[in-house]
């Protein structure tokens, strides 16, 4: 395997959004030679009993996945599981196909390890995406869809395209996310609100026997996420995801006044409030923390704090391909050091 940091300045000399497309077309390669993925999983997945748990009535081999908006069209499930992912989570997910808002829209923020993305859930559509989902569903690992409104459907009509996408795909998937937390589709944050949440999941929980998550933003009030996130318990919904992107544009150097901003900046941001989640949810739902998670400490350290699940993105692309390899070993010396048996006794330690 080439030496991640000699090919990183290579892809940081291309413009961010092509790097990501040479990144895709590569991983792509896997679906036509899944043979070709042997070598590089032998290398990258950690199999370790202690690290598997059970969730929503699957298996999960280890608590690190990858978040949604790296694998916006389900086209890279494959590269993904060998470089070492427990879980996938493919979308942002739209009803119809969309381009997304005007480009130059991926920005990195180097210095601070982090990037800033307008990218505007740009997909290839439910239809297409469906297909590539659905002919690789049942996974080896579990996968999750990430599903959200598109750009031209009125804030009225929002909860029609979360219905249809439940439905599209409730059978291609271990598990479904609410995705009304990007910043980067107008008025999409307006959604989250108590009355919004519990008509959406009143409709979509009925309409399927998959487990419906919740993703919030890190910009809410300790006061707002808490009473959004049991307007969704209260309604159906069975876990909650936080964070995702933020719109504090004063935790980098020269940003743009627009898009979300993700990675080692957002990390305190993001903590802070999923311990106040945390602390109000454990043990009543499933709780997966993202943002600015690039170190076992880190991932470790929210696993502990009540995380069943942590997921990564843009550490991915800072650190490269071996992330989730270097992780999930480092959880297990953790947990050696800690002398915890299995990630069960990792997970909530410090709330009890």
């Amino acid at each position: 395997m080439l030496n991640y940091q000699t090919l990183k300045k290579i892809l940081f000399k291309l413009d961010p959004e092509k790097a990501h497309m040479l990144a895709e077309f590569a991983m792509r390669l896997g679906n036509f030679a899944p043979s070709l993925l042997n070598p590089i999983a032998s290398r990258c997945v950690v199999i370790d009993e202690r690290l598997s748990q059970e969730l929503f009535g699957v298996k999960f081999l280890n608590p690190v996945g990858i978040a949604a908006g790296f694998d916006k069209n389900a086209s890279m499930i494959r590269a993904l599981c060998a470089l070492g992912f427990g879980h996938i989570e493919y979308g942002t997910v739209t009803p119809k196909p969309q381009d997304g808002n005007a480009k130059p829209r991926l920005f990195r923020h180097i210095e601070e390890k982090s990037l800033q993305n307008a990218m505007g859930f740009n997909n290839d559509g439910s239809a297409k995406i469906a297909k590539r989902a659905g002919a690789l569903y049942p996974f080896v690992i579990p996968l999750g869809a990430n599903i959200g409104k598109n750009k031209t459907t009125s804030q009225e009509n929002a909860i029609d395209d979360y219905i249809e996408l439940t439905k599209t795909f409730s059978s291609m998937c271990d598990y479904l996310v609410v995705n009304i937390s990007s910043p980067n589709t107008p008025n999409l944050r307006d959604l989250q609100n108590e009355s919004f949440v519990k008509e959406l999941f009143q409709a979509c929980t009925p309409l399927t026997n998959r487990p419906i998550l919740l993703k919030i933003a890190p910009d809410m009030t300790p006061k707002n996420a808490i009473s959004l996130c049991s307007a969704a318990i209260e309604n159906g919904a069975k876990g909650i995801i936080a964070t995702n992107t933020t719109v504090d544009y004063s935790l980098v150097q020269n940003p743009k006044e627009f898009g979300g901003i993700s990675g080692e900046v957002l990390r305190e941001k993001s903590f802070k409030l999923f311990e106040v989640i945390a602390k109000e949810f454990f043990k009543t739902t499933v709780l997966i923390s993202a943002g600015g998670i690039s170190t076992p400490k880190e991932a470790y350290k929210r696993l502990k704090t009540g995380a069943s699940l942590v997921q990564i993105y843009t550490s991915f692309i800072y650190e490269g391909p071996k992330i989730a390899n270097s992780i999930n070993k480092g959880i297990l010396e953790l947990m050696d050091k800690d002398g915890f048996h299995t990630i069960d006794d990792v997970i909530g330690a410090d709330r009890n």
